[in-house]
């Protein structure tokens, strides 16, 4: 019964650590550090971009991703646009070569039969010869001066990936877009202290990242989440990652908890790729970035893992003393949230909590089902865009 109760209380300390206590360390560690001080100055001569874009019928966004692009404070002559489309079949191609005259710093490459995002990428890095490479996605929208926050960071050489500060500008109480919006800018936080602190971001977002180009590694075949394998893998060669909370772009994020819960398991499908990839990362282990490996990321993937345990043990725990008694009763009362908050939106009525609680159960049932689903192989690395808002 002893190793029993250890087993619970550890289950849901990782968890809680994971969430709570590492945020907590970060903020405590990084004190009044700054981010990296080794940066180009605008009047200063900046390199050549390249910005690449895998589209797959994205006619609903891509006019206002193109313009974004290029309605910047970066120096034009500076940049070249490189997008592939995936075998598009709607009127995506024809939008994007409708602004190769306006730009001629744009050009398209259409791809027959679906090939895949990670695949796409591969092939315009080969196209491009900037050292600075920018990968993006067609719902993220930059601001003027989202590209030169991002760049500016390449005067360091010790610096080979830099991730951008995502917002979402949705703000409806219908659906998740607060509790999405909470958990960016937690996220973005902790991605910045990561930097600072041991230049160890632990994976940029893939709306919108930097990267060197000679330190670009392609994801191997198959792999879903490939901006976090290539943002990853320049610690292999001791380079730095950092985030820029100035590189301020937004997403096209979905408000319906359904489309976010497919991504989720997608998602989670790729982060165990990763972390049979990646797992020599986590030696040495008292070093920043195995500490923020495992705490920011880890610890996450495998939290429904450990909410599940827990609960079973508890049961056998029930008989011990009034507290598991209790404990048990809570557990049940969370994991039945959802239910709650889902008949009470039905009726128009929004909690806060009970929305909070409820993301953070329905994430990890997608997480759970993603592990469930990469034990039983990948097939594929074909995506399907989640739904784009008008």
């Amino acid at each position: 019964m002893i190793l029993l109760q250890i087993i619970f209380w550890l289950c849901w300390l990782l968890v809680i650590h994971s969430y709570v206590l590492f945020p907590l360390i970060l903020s405590v560690l990084k004190g009044d550090r700054k981010n990296n001080a080794l940066v180009y100055g605008r009047t200063e001569e900046l390199p050549h971009v390249d910005i690449l874009l895998a589209v797959y019928n994205e006619e609903i966004v891509i006019d206002k991703k193109i313009q974004s692009t290029f309605d910047t404070s970066y120096p034009l002559d500076k940049i070249h646009f490189y997008i592939g489309s995936d075998n598009s079949t709607d009127e995506t191609n024809t939008i994007i070569e409708r602004y190769k005259t306006k730009y001629p710093q744009l050009s398209i490459t259409v791809f027959g039969g679906r090939t895949g995002k990670p695949n796409i990428i591969n092939q315009l890095v080969e196209q491009s010869s900037s050292e600075i490479l920018i990968l993006t996605d067609a719902n993220v929208f930059f601001y003027p001066d989202t590209i030169f926050e991002l760049v500016k960071h390449y005067k360091n050489e010790d610096i080979a990936v830099v991730g951008g500060n995502l917002v979402n500008n949705r703000h409806s109480k219908e659906g998740i877009a607060v509790q999405e919006n909470e958990y960016l800018k937690r996220e973005n936080t902790i991605k910045y202290q990561e930097g600072v602190l041991w230049g160890a971001m632990i994976g940029a977002f893939g709306g919108c990242f930097a990267i060197r180009r000679n330190q670009y590694v392609p994801a191997p075949k198959n792999y879903i989440v490939d901006d976090f394998f290539i943002s990853m893998n320049v610690f292999l060669k001791g380079k730095k990652a950092i985030n820029e909370l100035a590189a301020v772009y937004y997403e096209d994020i979905t408000n319906k908890i359904e489309e976010e819960f497919r991504r989720k398991v997608r998602i989670s499908i790729g982060n165990f790729q990763n972390l049979q990839a990646l797992k020599m990362l986590l030696w040495p282990l008292t070093s920043g970035l195995a500490f923020c490996f495992i705490s920011h990321k880890i610890l996450r993937w495998i939290a429904p893992v450990f909410i599940i345990t827990a609960l079973l043990v508890n049961l056998l725990l029930l008989q011990v003393n009034d507290i598991y008694i209790l404990t048990f009763i809570g557990q049940l009362g969370l994991l039945l949230v959802p239910f709650l908050d889902g008949l009470l939106k039905k009726i128009g009525v929004h909690i806060r909590l009970l929305r909070f609680i409820s993301h953070f159960y329905v994430m990890n049932l997608a997480l759970f089902m993603g592990l469930i689903n990469y034990t039983t192989g990948v097939k594929t690395n074909i995506w399907k865009p989640t739904e784009r808002n008008t």
